[in-house]
């Protein structure tokens, strides 16, 4: 849209909210000439013609403003309004049935290409909060967009993972076992369900929510390396609790890209261990769950690609 045009529109709603109805109909009637896909406007435009008196032309524009937006209940009832004053009162009775019989499960009127795109459009802006630190609106986005589309598995994995790092650790994992039953092999969930378990000192179930990811897929770099992890950690538990000695060095002449790696000696016997990592796999539209929509066909619920 021309920034002009964008002007004119926020200054004619900012004028017709103030009640300044004469210049905003100046600005809305530029904008209504250049773009005629905004009901809000029509409707605006209808209800300054009313206030004038010309009741002929209010009509045509609440019209219009349907034809635009089916659904829109302020024009529908403005519209009644003339039709009434016009006489045309079974008009007016059709459009209050209109009204009324309106699902009360919006969702499900929704076309399912429009309901996906909202429901990215939700998750983005959630994503944006989360940078910003900003945890309850970007909780409030992310459960927007899965009250759309619930099946979107990489919106779920990551609201769960905006709840962990807030301290919401059950939360979290209510989240991830509704990836795991919605859809078992995607393993960004299931690893970053190990994560919250490990967070919560189940290193058994970390450890099995790990294992199962490593079926899925044995090449998973992130899987294994937590496996490793929570496998060296318990046998070191179990090695002191035996009353066995352990001993934890940091040798000169081994490094790690990044820093030092650790050494564990169980009674003289040598393992190699990597440091605790806070990686774990990234969700993005990218990667699976809710592919941005597109000019094609394609149906939103449908994730790009398999994990």
């Amino acid at each position: 849209m021309d920034k002009e045009i964008m002007r004119r529109l926020h200054k004619g709603r900012e004028h017709y909210e103030n009640q300044e109805y004469e210049k905003a109909e100046a600005n809305l009637l530029k904008v209504a000439a250049s773009e005629d896909g905004f009901a809000d406007v029509m409707n605006m435009l209808g209800v300054i013609n009313h206030d004038k008196g010309q009741v002929a032309y209010a009509q045509e524009y609440f019209e219009k403003a349907l034809r635009i937006n089916p659904r829109y209940t302020e024009a529908a009832l403005n519209l009644a309004v003339t039709y009434n004053e016009q006489g045309r009162y079974a008009q007016a009775k059709q459009i209050y049935t209109h009204v009324t019989s309106f699902s009360a499960d919006k969702r499900k009127e929704i076309e399912p290409f429009a309901r996906g795109k909202l429901a990215n459009m939700h998750a983005d802006l959630g994503r944006a909060y989360a940078e910003l630190q900003l945890i309850e609106s970007a909780v409030e986005q992310f459960r927007h967009a899965l009250e759309l589309c619930p099946d979107f598995v990489d919106i779920r994995t990551r609201l769960g993972q905006i709840l962990r790092d807030a301290g919401d650790l059950d939360g979290a994992c209510a989240e991830f076992e509704k990836v795991k039953i919605e859809r078992p092999t995607y393993l960004p969930a299931r690893i970053s369900l190990g994560v919250t378990y490990f967070a919560l000192n189940d290193r058994e179930l970390a450890r099995k929510e790990w294992e199962a990811a490593l079926e899925i897929d044995p090449e998973d770099k992130a899987a294994q390396m937590y496996l490793k992890m929570v496998n060296q950690l318990l046998a070191m538990e179990e090695a002191e609790a035996a009353g066995m000695r352990v001993e934890v060095e940091t040798p000169t002449s081994e490094k790690r890209p990044g820093g030092d790696e650790l050494s564990f000696t169980f009674n003289g016997e040598r393992s190699e261990v990597m440091p605790v990592s806070t990686a774990e796999p990234d969700v993005s539209s990218e990667d699976a769950g809710s592919e941005s929509p597109s000019e094609d066909n394609n149906d939103p619920r449908d994730p790009k690609s398999e994990p």
